[in-house]
């Protein structure tokens, strides 16, 4: 293949076709899907392990490439809750009568073509074909070479199901994943309405870079929990550990423990033996160096500047012993992504600092920044989670696939 412009075209030309399709047939299709998902288990998990068998067991990505049985269910449950939730198109915002007669309204109506660049995890690939499809948008998906096996037979699937009820396969496509056509998709500003990067930083940073489609970033996640001095000891030690253990290769797991000084020896001495039991590996400033060291922790490293604002995606995390809120403030302000950030605390009024305070997508108080996920907030999926203002932040979902239209109709006025 030399260029991807018939793709290009022929995703543009069925924008059409789904923006077309009832609410009875999108939700036919997605809840197909569903079954079909279920159906299909073993023969996924066959093309999946192809891609694991290329990928290196010490590589922190390989987490967001496996797929198991229950991870396929949680895909097709998360189709079953798309397929539920509300079509976010053609939403009528305003309607009103103008002095000369005009009648104006504005609605919601989808995007168009929405280009995603996404690197290892293959649930994706159901997830933005899913909540493009619900929304009346056509996907281009272009997956990295490292899930090439798993994301093939997934679009298969999709494209039966589309079959099924004779509609266009144009409407969900999975491009070539040969790198010189990523600069083509990039430069489709004819054919795509928005590119969306999820993956690493790099990934990120070079489609912001370079693209001529208009740009939703989905964040790295650099996340800070910040343990204030008159938290709850116990609770600080256990959304902790769940922040950074429970998935530590994804956007919304903890990279930092931050930690008031009057507090850092105790709170430490309760943390240490249950991270230890993870093996994480800790980078630590000079104080909460010294405390740990005491306590005989095993995985013990001297932090370095590079290793605060650092996304591990991997069993690490910096700790750091600070005077106050101010100083934490100061710290997460110079050092956070702007993705999910967490204050454990008693203190009302210092909770309400750090909510009004930390700019950033997602601000928790006493909870983990694991919640952080479009299928929690009730949103049914993702495509990701946006660390920018413009057009969507935070759990980027169906409800943010549409723009806005005008539509005024007259009889012979003039201006």
């Amino acid at each position: 293949m030399e260029n991807i412009q018939e793709i290009l075209k022929s995703a543009a030309k069925a924008t059409t076709v789904v923006q077309a399709l009832s609410e009875e047939v999108k939700k036919s299709l997605l809840k197909e899907l569903s079954t079909r998902l279920k159906n299909s288990k073993k023969e996924i998990l066959a093309s999946n392990q192809l891609d694991l068998n290329k990928m290196d067991d010490a590589d922190p990505k390989k987490d967001r490439l496996v797929l198991t049985d229950a991870r396929i269910d949680d895909l097709s449950s998360s189709l079953d809750e798309i397929a539920a939730l509300p079509d976010p198109a053609n939403q009528v915002i305003v309607e009103r009568t103008l002095d000369n007669g005009l009648q104006v309204i504005k609605k919601t109506v989808p995007l168009g073509v929405v280009g995603v660049i996404y690197e290892s995890r293959p649930n994706v690939t159901i997830d933005v074909a899913a909540l493009c499809l619900r929304s009346g948008n056509v996907c281009l998906l272009r997956g990295g070479s490292d899930a090439f096996h798993t994301n093939t037979i997934l679009v298969e699937l999709i494209h039966q199901c589309l079959d099924k009820f004779n509609i266009n396969r144009a409407v969900v496509q999975l491009l070539p994943v040969d790198r010189r056509f990523v600069d083509e998709l990039l430069n489709a500003s004819k054919y795509v309405d928005i590119i969306i990067p999820r993956g690493s930083d790099q990934l990120i940073q070079f489609v912001r870079n370079n693209s001529k489609v208009p740009v939703i970033e989905t964040g790295a996640g650099v996340c800070h929990t910040y343990v204030e001095t008159t938290a709850d000891l116990e609770k600080a030690v256990s959304i902790v550990v769940n922040a950074k253990v429970t998935r530590p290769s994804v956007c919304n797991a903890l990279d930092t423990v931050i930690v008031d000084r009057a507090i850092a020896k105790p709170f430490l001495e309760l943390l240490a033996p249950k991270l230890a039991d993870f093996q994480v590996e800790i980078f630590a400033d000079k104080e909460s160096y010294d405390i740990l060291s005491h306590s005989n922790y095993k995985q013990l490293q001297a932090a370095t500047q590079e290793d605060f604002g650092r996304e591990f995606l991997d069993m690490k995390c910096s700790v750091l012993v600070l005077e106050n809120i101010d100083e934490a403030l100061d710290h997460i302000s110079n050092y956070s992504s702007k993705h999910s950030e967490a204050i454990v605390s008693k203190d009302a009024d210092k909770q309400v600092r750090f909510l009004n305070e930390v700019d950033a997508a997602a601000v928790y108080v006493n909870a983990s920044t694991r919640f952080t996920d479009g299928g929690v907030f009730g949103l049914g999926a993702e495509i990701g989670i946006s660390t920018q203002k413009l057009h969507a932040r935070g759990p980027f979902a169906l409800e943010k696939l549409v723009t806005e239209k005008w539509l005024i109709r007259g009889d012979g006025q003039i201006r």
